[in-house]
């Protein structure tokens, strides 16, 4: 195997979800969140429609998106059920961390292309995200609280647009990422000859 090959799979193989309560403070760079973002847009996409879109959330942006994340939670949580922990905890995440990507769709005609293929391609342009953002040493977090639902007006969607997600990123504290497992390659791979 060459360099490149080994150098990709190690980062494939160390990358993990890493909650914005690991991070530590920093400013991601302006030119490193470009970067990240460059090798989001190189994802496969069928018949070339490039449906992700992505609105980056920072500093003051930051403040408006954890104040809706806990309105909501207070909205559409009944008063027997209700905190005023949970409501503070409902908006910390964006707090936590130096940037939240919303991860949006703009959808093609379905004569086009099906949705599950757009949202797919949406799906490896983060991956793509996520490595990078790995291979710089940031943590980052993709999260679908059900608020991303009802941000429309506040990431000023089109119509034809939608939020899938919130992709939390931040440097890394020093904190020990546990190991993950997969399962074996005899469990999830057949070979027919």
């Amino acid at each position: 195997m060459n360099n490149a090959f080994n150098i990709i799979s190690e980062i494939i193989r160390n990358r993990r979800s890493i909650s914005p309560q690991f991070y530590k403070a920093g400013k991601i760079p302006d030119e490193l969140l470009m970067s990240i973002l460059e090798s989001a847009r190189w994802a496969p996409t069928h018949k070339k429609t490039q449906p992700w879109r992505f609105v980056v959330i920072r500093n003051d942006a930051r403040n408006t998106l954890s104040h809706l994340m806990s309105e909501h939670y207070k909205n559409t949580t009944s008063s027997e059920l209700y905190t005023d922990i949970k409501y503070q905890k409902a908006g910390e995440k964006p707090l936590q961390c130096d940037t939240v990507i919303a991860i949006c769709i703009h959808r093609s005609p379905d004569t086009l292309i099906p949705e599950w293929e757009e949202t797919a391609a949406l799906g490896c342009s983060v991956q793509n995200m996520w490595l990078a953002a790995s291979a710089a040493g940031l943590g980052a977090y993709w999260s679908t609280p059900n608020v991303i639902h009802h941000l429309d007006t506040f990431l000023e969607l089109a119509p034809e647009e939608h939020c899938l997600g919130l992709f939390y990123m931040g440097w890394k504290s020093e904190v020990e990422i546990p190991d993950s497992t997969r399962l074996e390659l005899d469990q999830i791979v057949r070979f027919m000859n």
